[in-house]
């Protein structure tokens, strides 16, 4: 099979940006098609996609692109329009919710799939990074270029022949917003590699336990939406020791430093080693993210053998087993995620039923899934 792979941008290392890299892994020979690809900020990351086909848009041209990410969404229907995909099998879209990448014009015999992570969370009124909404100007404006993209996004939503979602919950928001039906398939989260199985079978003997853990751990995309602010008040009035890890988007880091108290370290960006050990020391994961889609770092947590406490929504209810692997709380706010620390505390929480969940949800059950569902689909041209 010719395939071709499309994503939105690649600036930072993410949950879609590993599900892009495991179809790379699944089809290395296929280039990858992408508006922007800025290497410089994506740290300790950007080995990750040396050596890749990577084939970027006139956009890349464009003075200080990397502060223009989200005011040049305007452009980008012409680019995806106007790619060429003459020759390919099949066309494999990692549509981030940035963009409206479905946009993409093939051939009636070139299969187009498209891999939803969310349909575009600022369009359709779901928590985002920026808060846009704040100035009442930017407010009036924003909402009147917005109806014309959801137009857009909604004739870009018609094009692919079939979806796929990354959790029920965005499976469901496939059939509100774009009326059309989606499979889902897990993204891959990495469980069996020999760091992390090594390390599984430490935490998971009976010498190891919950109680012997030394701090509270919260971070990866520090975004408003991810409301680590809740982590870090709740552990100022309670004084545990909190590590975030983590870059910051906008002003929201900034606002991180300035409420943390003297239990709180920020340790920045860190690579999959130090994350491994964060994860194999800390005694839970807090994650009060707000509507989110699948969240990969709470499965990553839990195959380390780490409880997560999270917020009762979204992909997080379909990932952490409330009392088994983890705490759910149903408010966003300080007070209920100190009642589910507290909770925490009491409970029996084994790190083996941690890493026996997460095994849900592994690379290897990722690539059997989506070579499976590819393969079906070609063969089947009756499908389409």
């Amino acid at each position: 099979m010719k395939i071709a792979i499309v994503h939105d941008y690649i600036k930072e290392y993410g949950g879609a940006e590993r599900v892009l890299e495991t179809l790379h892994e699944i089809w290395p020979k296929a280039p990858v098609f992408t508006t922007v690809y800025l290497p410089q900020f994506l740290g300790p990351h950007r080995k990750r996609f040396e050596g890749w086909d990577i084939r970027t848009s006139s956009l890349q041209k464009i003075p200080f692109i990397e502060k223009l990410i989200s005011p040049v969404r305007l452009l980008t229907p012409w680019v995806f329009e106007n790619w060429n995909f003459e020759g390919y099998d099949a066309v494999i879209v990692s549509a981030t919710g940035a963009y409206s990448p479905n946009l993409i014009v093939r051939k009636p015999d070139t299969l187009h799939i498209c891999y939803c992570h969310t349909p575009p969370r600022f369009l359709y009124g779901y928590p985002t990074a920026r808060n846009w909404q704040n100035n009442i100007l930017g407010k009036i404006a924003g909402n009147l270029v917005n109806h014309r993209m959801r137009e857009i996004d909604f004739i870009s939503a018609q094009r692919p022949d079939f979806f796929i979602a990354n959790s029920n919950e965005v499976r469901r928001r496939i059939e509100k917003f774009y009326r059309r039906e989606a499979t889902v398939i897990y993204p891959p989260v990495d469980t069996s590699g020999k760091r992390k199985a090594e390390r599984g079978k430490d935490l998971s003997s009976s010498r190891f336990t919950l109680h012997a853990r030394r701090y509270f751990l919260a971070g990866g995309r520090l975004a408003r939406p991810k409301h680590v602010e809740l982590a870090i008040e709740a552990c100022n009035k309670l004084k545990l020791p909190l590590k975030v890890f983590g870059r910051g988007f906008a002003d929201y880091g900034e606002e991180l430093y300035k409420i943390a108290g003297p239990s709180i370290e920020f340790l920045g960006e860190v690579d999959e080693d130090t994350l491994g050990r964060l994860y194999r020391d800390g005694k839970a994961l807090l994650y009060p993210s707000e509507q989110e889609d699948f969240g990969i770092i709470p499965v990553e947590a839990m195959s380390m053998g780490m409880p997560v406490i999270g917020l009762n929504q979204g992909g997080v209810k379909e990932t952490v087993i409330d009392g088994k692997t983890g705490v759910l709380f149903d408010e966003l706010s300080v007070e209920s995620m100190i009642k589910a620390i507290k909770r925490l505390s009491k409970l029996d929480i084994k790190a083996e039923n941690c890493i026996e969940n997460a095994q849900r949800f592994t690379k290897e059950r990722f690539k059997r899934e989506i070579q499976v569902f590819i393969k079906s689909k070609l063969q089947n041209p009756n499908n389409k």
